[in-house]
């Protein structure tokens, strides 16, 4: 099986739980949405490649570490992560950012993918697939699936939630893709939610519910 990565700080539980209330409004919880993307890219990202440049300082010349954002892709699956990748463009504002569309059929339970656009030239590029939760782990599976047809330098997978399932599903088919999250909760129900969860992120986020 692949690697899970908790990302434990106190901000991002903090937040996280904030987030779960179902009391927490439209407008508060988007902006929690903006602000633990924000805290998470730290550990996403901690590995991201480097090059030194050369810059003046005030006082002398110097070589110094930058990334190169425009190598990174955020890419949200739609239509819920297109938060988490705001959020995270905070930090990396060059990055480049793709949409996958993908929803199930009510009928064949099948996923089925309706928009797909990427940045040209994935190959050079390192890519960071956005969703806040990983519950049944199909549409997950199916985004990593169509992202490895183009054959990028790597691939991660970042979410609020997940649950044992999910996680199981998703390894099971790409064990190469680590997966960071900022909680594993208990269980997915029978009509596949997570439990304790905190709902359907994507009514929350648009107030659609």
């Amino acid at each position: 099986m692949g690697t899970v990565a908790v990302i434990d700080h106190p901000l991002v539980q903090h937040k996280l739980t904030l987030m779960r209330r179902k009391d927490t409004s439209t407008n508060d919880f988007r902006r929690l949405l903006d602000e633990i993307s924000i805290l998470m890219a730290y550990d996403v990202l901690r590995d991201i490649p480097m090059h030194e440049v050369t810059i003046e300082t005030p006082l002398e010349s110097t070589r110094a570490n930058v990334i190169d954002g425009k190598k990174l892709v955020f890419a949200a699956v739609l239509r819920a992560g297109a938060g988490i990748a705001d959020g995270m463009l905070t930090v990396v504002p060059g990055a480049r950012v793709g949409h996958i569309g993908l929803y199930r059929d009510p009928k064949t339970m099948v996923v089925v993918e309706y928009y797909f656009k990427m940045p040209s030239e994935l190959s050079e590029r390192d890519v960071v697939i956005v969703d806040p939760l990983l519950a049944t782990g199909h549409s997950a599976v199916a985004a990593i699936d169509r992202i490895k047809e183009h054959s990028p330098k790597s691939i991660k997978f970042v979410c609020l939630l997940t649950c044992p399932e999910g996680i199981e599903v998703l390894h099971r088919a790409h064990p190469d893709v680590p997966i960071f999250t900022a909680g594993v909760d208990r269980e997915l129900d029978d009509n596949g939610f997570i439990r304790p969860g905190l709902g359907d992120a994507g009514d929350r986020i648009f107030g659609t519910a």
